[in-house]
């Protein structure tokens, strides 16, 4: 017998398996309201999205420059879901096509802040973008190191992880931003 009262299963759609109440009140230790306050608070939501604001912004606008082409070239040469790119474009037109596909993935972020929709676009390139740099980590030769027979991420691969917890948080942003744009719809109806 399921342990889901009927209606719960006919209705389904109604039913919220997580409530995104206001939890403050029912906290009972200290550590549960902290939490509870962090959590009403977007405390978050507002470091990663302005974390990711500023890298974005940051490593843009680095690849706009000659020494930002230059530094990425060794990780785009060996990754066989960009590599293509500087074949096209040539590694200083290739490096600044990406810093502003990352510039303006960071400017959709600040758009979101007032029109959620612009924040999951911003979102869904970031998801490409740290998915095609994740890979890096087992592309780019010297990422993965052997010391005393152990491996080991080199320093290029430490650098390169930051992609995958990016990869993680452009999710999150896409998911916060789409409940945003979500409640938006349902209001304006």
């Amino acid at each position: 017998m399921s342990q889901f009262p009927v209606d719960h299963v006919m209705n389904a759609e109604k039913v919220d398996p997580v409530p995104s109440a206001d939890l403050s009140n029912d906290a009972k230790s200290a550590l549960t309201r902290v939490a509870a306050w962090i959590n009403k608070h977007d405390i978050p939501f507002l470091v990663t999205c302005v974390g990711m604001i500023v890298m974005l912004l940051w490593a843009g606008s680095f690849k706009l420059t000659a020494l930002g082409a230059e530094a990425i070239t060794p990780l785009v040469a060996h990754s066989p879901l960009i590599s293509w790119h500087f074949r096209v474009f040539g590694p200083r037109i290739g490096s600044d096509i990406i810093g502003l596909t990352e510039i303006a993935a960071a400017l959709l972020f600040i758009a979101g802040f007032f029109k959620a929709k612009a924040g999951i676009v911003g979102g869904l390139i970031t998801t490409l973008m740290f998915f095609i740099t994740s890979t890096m980590v087992i592309t780019t030769p010297g990422a993965i190191i052997s010391v005393h027979g152990m491996k080991y991420m080199s320093f290029v691969g430490l650098f390169l992880l930051k992609d995958v917890i990016s990869f993680g948080v452009s999710f999150y942003l896409v998911g916060f931003f789409g409940e945003k744009a979500i409640l938006s719809e349902n209001r304006a109806q």
